[in-house]
Parts: structure tokens; sequence; C-alpha cells
């Protein structure tokens, strides 16, 4: 298989096949992101795709998840993408989920007819970044849509039987927006009570904005403790039925919970955490 450029994906998603549907991010403008800025967004070539799909069918025919890459498979035609997840029905029969980044604006560009024709193509499930619930920190970040928007997109793709996996960035709002970034995220994480959120620690790669930011002065990271402030006031405040992860590489202390069964337990961890009784992730054990 072909890929151009670095891939990613999340981490769930390492049992995956990798389709690389399209190239880079159509939107690529959040200042704290340096996944795709090396690359200009297009979408690939139908025989290029399907060259990849070929060779899926014979490298992998027993694997039953595929992934669509890049950052914005669902910015493809309808028809362009429908015509790929036939392809991938057909060739590969033991796939029982399709699933990719999709953005709220992406979303938004979907008929909700549109939509359920793709959970009936295998599409199950949908990496949503919400980063913020908080809409001073969205615009400041440049990330499309407030939070509002992105409430209504998800909402959307779940009435249509897609799930959604959405992720949050502790310490996106700085210091200085600190509460507001972490009451608005569990505001707007029980609006959307989605299947399973993902919560990562923001760590400002060299050569983003948000890097030139921090530079500056004009941005200021909160340090470990305040980190898991956001994080404890983020599994306090969501109410929601599903699985809240902030076991990522980035964070200092691995939660994993089941909302609400789990809430006391994990909220104790953060606690023992805070003062001082269990340790943290030392920083060169971080990464992106």
């Amino acid at each position: 298989m072909h890929y151009e450029g670095r891939i990613f994906r999340p981490p769930n998603e390492a049992d995956s096949i990798l389709l690389q549907v399209t190239v880079g991010c159509s939107h690529n403008g959040c200042r704290f992101c340096g996944m795709y800025r090396e690359k200009s967004f297009r979408v690939r070539s139908d025989d290029d795709i399907r060259r990849d799909i070929d060779d899926a069918c014979r490298q992998f025919p027993q694997i039953g998840r595929v992934f669509l890459c890049d950052g914005d498979a669902l910015a493809m035609q309808h028809d362009r993408l429908v015509r790929v997840l036939e392809a991938i029905r057909s060739g590969l029969p033991n796939v029982i989920r399709v699933s990719t980044y999709a953005n709220a604006k992406s979303i938004s560009q979907k008929t909700d007819a549109q939509l359920v024709e793709l959970r009936e193509l295998n599409v199950k499930l949908f990496h949503t970044g919400l980063e913020s619930g908080d809409d001073e920190t969205l615009r400041r970040m440049q990330k499309p849509g407030n939070a509002q928007f992105h409430v209504e997109q998800v909402r959307r793709a779940q009435a249509a039987g897609i799930k959604s996996f959405v992720t949050v960035l502790l310490g996106l709002g700085g210091v200085e927006r600190s509460s507001e970034h972490a009451f608005g995220t569990a505001h707007v994480l029980t609006q959307m009570n989605p299947s399973s959120v993902g919560a990562l620690s923001l760590m400002v790669i060299p050569r983003t904005p948000l890097h030139m930011d921090a530079e500056r002065g004009d941005f200021t990271l909160p340090d470990a403790k305040g980190m898991l402030l956001e994080l404890r006031t983020m599994l306090e405040r969501t109410e929601m039925r599903g699985m809240f992860y902030a076991n990522h590489a980035s964070n200092y202390l691995p939660i994993r919970a089941r909302l609400p069964r789990d809430r006391d337990e994990a909220l104790a961890q953060l606690d023992a955490a805070l003062e001082g009784r269990a340790a943290l992730k030392p920083e060169w054990m971080r990464a992106y």
C-alpha cells in the first residue's frame, strides 16, 4: 500500500487497515496542530485508492477494520466516498467497521440521508476533535465552528447510527482560560453524550503558530498540576454514559473510566496525584 507523507491514526485504530483516501487536512489552520503542515490538501485519485484497496485485499484479508486517512476523508464528494466504501465491502468482506477522522464542518456538509448511507456502508465511528468546549479558546486556536456547532454535528452523526469518539485537549486554553476551558468542555461533552472521550494533554509542537505564541509569551501552558485539575473538572462534571480515556502518551496520569460507574475511583486517583501520593509520568516519557 502507498502512503503520501506521514500517516496519523488514533491509538485504538492500531489494528486497522489504514487506507489513505485524502492527503492532509482541508482546514489545516488550527494553531496547535502540526500534523499536516507539510501537505496541501487534496483527494487522492480513484485509481490510487483502488490500487490500495486491492493491495489490502491481498495482504490483509482477515482484518475486520479500516481507518480512512488523512485528516478529512469526509471532505470527499459523497458519491466518490460511497464508491470507496462499496469497494471495501466487496473486496474485504470481513471488515465490520470503517472509521475516520471527521471534523464538525465536514459532517455538516453531509445531509442526514447521506450520513445514514455511510452507516449502511459500515461507517460506524467518527473520531471528532472537539478540543475545547470554550468558544473563546476555539476562536483563539482557529478551530472552525463554535461549541454548539460541534454538539449539533456530533448529534446528527449519532442520529444516523454513527458513534463518536470525541477528543479534547487539556491545557488548550492556556493558564489564562484554564477554568473556562475545563468547565465549558465538561458542559459540551454532557450535551454530546458520545460513546467515548479521549482527553490528551497539549504539548506545544515546534514550528506551529502556537509555539510562536508561547515563544513570545502570548500563551502559557498549564503545568502538570494545572492539567490534572482540568481533567478532574471534566471527569467530575461530564454527565455521559460511555468511556472516558485519559491514557494517551501525552498524559501525566493514565486514567480509564466508564462513566458514570467509575467516576469516584477516577477522581480518587486524580486526588492522590494532586496531593503527591501517586507518581506522575516524567516529562521525558511523554509523547505527542
